[in-house]
């Protein structure tokens, strides 16, 4: 057999650590040849720079794609989602790929889906059949339709794709390669860096060593109006609640600018002392990081997938991951400061939950590999409705 040419495209600082596990399995694969695409918001300083961390793992990069337009707004999502279709049909004129893998839910996950499927490029869609919140779910729906062959992190979100119709043996439960990280890191959870030396950041030093929450919190696309009064009431439940805070800056999506305004602003007008918020980490040093917190609060799935194998108490804001699998780590409230507060206390009486395997066992980056390398990579689609 011939080796295969996989082109993966890496669009978001989560994107990268859901997939890099894959990446090193493709690398090393003698029947796969790796074609590493980063674009989008991945590329940029103010959203972490993940190519920073991609170089930094010694991934060859064979195109970078700059595809977002200033704004952060409904306007600019759907024009940015315009472009990148423009400008990965061109790359994969280029690189001429035997198939296409494309990661989870975003905007940019339905351009490289889009631009490769009417090139007659196969589609390998990870993270499919999931159900979330906001247009997320539309969108990942939208991507399996376009798929030709389907790695899903969970049996339900397998039966899922089967119910919308896609042939039951292009469907493979490989797990999230993102718990493959979580794994390593569980085998030694000791926090061997010093995060504000090695990531500098802004905000007072603060002493960690009796507690500490992180926050990261997304604006909800279809509540982006909201976002500056929901990001307000996470930052005073944070403040008040007295622990030191290490936060997040959120992703590129509709209504970040009111999230990050509302950060700015409250750093100004409370100048808090136990605030220091970070750009970025790479993924070891986060779930570290994360293995020592009390809680990790706000509204993104590393909350739902790596802290429920590495047994994290989380809480869980609103409505962005509506309907998502989770294990009993999870506290879901509202956009209330008394809620958020009153959760972060439950689980410090509770202590810390039990591993989960819900999303996998360390081992879904071979897994993809060798689906990758054996599976038939067909244009057709015979649907089972």
């Amino acid at each position: 057999m011939s080796t295969r040419k996989i082109c993966v495209v890496v669009t978001a600082r989560p994107s990268y650590s859901r997939i890099r596990t894959a990446l090193t399995a493709i690398n090393a694969h003698p029947d796969l040849e790796l074609q590493l695409v980063v674009a989008a918001s991945a590329l940029l300083d103010r959203y972490g720079n993940a190519v920073q961390a991609i170089e930094r793992d010694g991934f060859p990069i064979a195109a970078r794609v700059y595809m977002v337009l200033e704004g952060e707004n409904l306007v600019t999502s759907a024009k940015s989602t315009g472009l990148g279709l423009v400008e990965l049909a061109t790359v994969f004129d280029n690189l001429k790929p035997d198939a296409v893998v494309t990661v989870a839910d975003r905007y940019e996950t339905l351009a490289t889906a889009v631009a490769a499927s009417y090139m007659n490029i196969p589609v390998v869609h990870v993270q499919g059949g999931e159900v979330t919140g906001s247009i997320d779910e539309k969108v990942r729906h939208a991507v399996t339709k376009l798929a030709n062959l389907h790695l899903v992190s969970t049996k339900r979100a397998a039966e899922r794709v089967r119910r919308l119709g896609e042939e039951a043996d292009s469907v493979h439960v490989t797990g999230c390669p993102s718990i493959d990280i979580a794994a390593e890191v569980a085998a030694s959870q000791k926090m061997d860096f010093d995060p504000f030396v090695k990531y500098g950041g802004v905000g007072p030093m603060t002493d960690l060593s009796r507690g500490y929450l992180v926050v990261m919190q997304h604006p909800v696309t279809t509540e982006y109006e909201e976002a500056r009064q929901q990001i307000d009431e996470t930052l005073y439940a944070a403040k008040d609640f007295g622990l030191p805070v290490l936060w997040f800056w959120p992703n590129v999506d509709a209504g970040s600018d009111g999230t990050s305004k509302g950060i700015r602003v409250f750093r100004e007008k409370e100048d808090p002392a136990n605030f220091h918020l970070f750009r970025n980490m790479f993924p070891e040093d986060f779930l570290r990081l994360l293995c020592g917190a009390t809680a990790i609060v706000g509204n993104s799935s590393v909350a739902i997938r790596e802290c429920s194998y590495l047994g994290v108490p989380a809480v869980n804001i609103g409505s962005r991951q509506l309907g998502r699998e989770r294990g009993q780590n999870v506290i879901d409230v509202g956009h209330d400061r008394k809620e958020i507060a009153d959760a972060v206390r439950t689980h410090v009486t509770r202590g810390r939950p039990a591993r989960d395997l819900l999303y996998g066992d360390g081992k879904a980056g071979a897994r993809i590999a060798d689906c990758l390398s054996s599976a038939e990579l067909k244009i057709e689609k015979r649907l089972t409705y």
